[in-house]
């Protein structure tokens, strides 16, 4: 029961603010719609059950003009049932694709929103694979919810209209049984109630364990994609190193979890349909036997039993939700766990960013340096990485940073960017300042080349004119023409032309201060220096904080700072060195 309530709580949490958001008068427009349309296919029913007593009735009785009569009605009542239907498919497909879009939008906003998106990566957060929560997921929770909600109250109101239908006819043909006949008020719908109950105790038993095997079904098979993904994405590499074999051994042993959870929900499905499939056939039958000895006593017509069996059937059925949605159900309360972790996840790296025992990043009203005040940056374990207090990055003076692999170099840069949140003290930025970080490897969405080289600010804020010219200015004159093509740039440039598109960016954007992430690492010693005297004369304004390991580039910076070992921690050595440029 905890479990249900709970569910139920997770449920209304996501899918309640929807509701309540800018579109809520849409939404709560096409759910009133959906539902009364539901109420009036229920209402067409219970005038169809009524109709078949007129109906098999004329046929016994060989009425001729009353089965002419009932036949007209039948095909009114078809009518009506088949405009509802097809409308309510329609308005439910409506709401769904509005609320799937609200959902959507939401949760790219908060995914993304300040970093939270790395921060998940960092904690090492369940909510594995964020890509399949935003679409998948999603549409199965919206796909899902309405239609067990609207199932759930569809049978609610049947089984309100069925047992009244139902209890009649237990008084129109009471029970017969070992040669005699007993009033039993509206036994019909204690059967009816006792063989649902039945049948809900043993498919709960059956198939319970099909919701954790759900969980881990769709786990497994996004892992295998996103491996997948990773393979095609890194086809380079892998051809250079001969690494298929290996390759497929990885991507086999995931897909071997998939089959062996697979086989798992087989074998648990094939039980469950079992005893549904034979819980369903038996529900056919069952009533008919009920009332069979008082037709054939002459107490009712054959209309009343037909009757009866399908009002016996829509009380059982509505009895029975819970065991006909079970597979829906499961999968269901699966993918609400998944979205329920998703928005956790979500939470928790929101609160990382601004919790009192992180790095404090803040505007500093006065001057125009960076300053560093008792500032220890972590790792997410909590070991220490590096220590600086007092500490300035100063205006106009270029500085290089220096230190042995695993320093915490670039590390540092992502404190200081705002994204890394392990760590104490705080990080005062000039109010207003631009701030850009250029990696090793940096990002191009996939798309046109003008707007991959303009990211992150939208392509008309640049003229093509001006990003054609700081292609030249990199290197890249053969790419100008290209402008407007659409193509996978991280996967056709070259690590070295990746880099000088970078700095190309960085041209356009020009910052106050460009930190270098070893972004000329790939790059030979002439061609790294004539970028660097490249971005001096381009901008003049602009202060240039570099991480390398090549001597060559102290020729390009004033100042020299070194991550040097201190005890338990690396801190920065020197940090007021002058480097003399030649």
């Amino acid at each position: 029961m905890n479990k249900i309530n709970s569910t139920i709580a997770t449920v209304w949490r996501i899918a309640v603010p929807y509701f309540r958001s800018e579109d809520k008068l849409a939404g709560r427009t096409l759910l009133a719609a959906v539902i009364a349309i539901e109420l009036a296919l229920v209402g067409d029913s219970v005038l169809v059950n009524q109709w078949r007593n007129r109906f098999y009735n004329a046929l016994q009785e060989k009425d001729w003009h009353g089965f002419v009569r009932e036949t007209i009605v039948f095909c009114v009542l078809a009518a009506v049932a088949v405009v509802l239907s097809v409308y309510q498919t329609y308005l439910n497909q409506w709401l769904q694709i509005r609320w799937r879009r609200w959902m959507t939008t939401k949760y790219l906003g908060e995914w993304l929103h300040d970093a939270n998106h790395y921060r998940m990566q960092l904690q090492g957060d369940a909510a594995d694979n964020p890509d399949q929560r935003v679409t998948d997921d999603v549409k199965l929770f919206v796909d899902a919810t309405l239609s067990i909600g609207v199932g759930l109250l569809s049978s609610i109101v049947t089984l309100a209209s069925f047992v009244v239908i139902l209890w009649g006819l237990s008084a129109a043909a009471p029970l017969h049984a070992f040669g005699g006949e007993f009033d039993i008020p509206g036994y019909l719908v204690w059967g009816a109630l006792i063989y649902a109950i039945f049948g809900t105790i043993l498919t709960q038993w059956i198939g319970s364990p099909l919701v954790n095997l759900d969980f881990r079904q769709q786990r497994f098979e996004a892992d295998f994609r996103f491996n997948l993904v990773r393979v095609r994405e890194n086809s380079e590499q892998i051809a250079l190193l001969h690494g298929e074999g290996a390759e497929r051994e990885r991507l086999s042993e995931r897909f071997g979890r998939v089959v062996h959870n697979w086989y798992e929900i087989m074998s648990r499905t094939k039980r469950l349909t079992a005893f549904t499939q034979s819980y369903a056939q038996a529900a056919v039958i069952f009533p008919m036997i009920l009332v069979a000895p008082a037709y054939f006593a002459s107490k009712i017509l054959l209309g009343a039993v037909i009757q009866t069996a399908e009002a016996f059937g829509s009380v059982q059925q509505a009895l029975s939700f819970f065991v006909s949605a079970y597979r829906e159900l499961a999968e269901w309360r699966a993918v609400v766990a998944r979205l329920d972790g998703f928005e956790r996840s979500i939470a928790s790296a929101s609160t990382l960013a601004t919790a009192a025992d992180s790095i404090g990043v803040v505007a500093s009203d006065g001057g125009d340096e960076i300053d560093l005040q008792e500032l220890l940056v972590r790792l997410p374990n909590g070991t220490p990485l590096i220590s600086a207090d007092g500490f300035r990055i100063r205006a106009n003076e270029s500085t290089l940073v220096t230190g042995p692999s695993g320093a915490g170099k670039s590390t540092l840069f992502r404190a200081i960017a705002g994204i890394w949140p392990f760590g104490s003290g705080s990080i005062a930025i000039p109010a207003k300042a631009k701030l850009m970080m250029l990696p090793q490897r940096p990002y191009f969405p996939v798309g046109a080349l003008k707007a991959a080289i303009v990211y992150p600010a939208e392509a008309s804020a640049f003229g093509s004119e001006d990003v054609r010219d700081v292609l030249v200015a990199v290197g890249l004159a053969q790419l100008a023409p290209q402008l407007d093509e659409d193509m996978h740039w991280n996967r056709m440039l070259s690590l070295g032309e990746q880099q000088r598109l970078g700095l190309a960016r960085a041209l356009l954007h020009a910052p106050q201060y460009l930190f270098l992430d070893e972004a000329t690492a790939s790059l030979d010693e002439a061609s790294e220096a004539r970028l660097y005297r490249l971005i001096e004369q381009r901008l003049p304004a602009t202060t240039i904080v570099s991480i390398g390991h090549r001597s060559t580039l102290l020729a390009f910076h004033r100042r020299h700072v070194e991550l040097a070992r201190d005890g338990d921690r690396f801190a920065l050595q020197d940090p007021g060195a002058k480097v003399e440029p030649s």
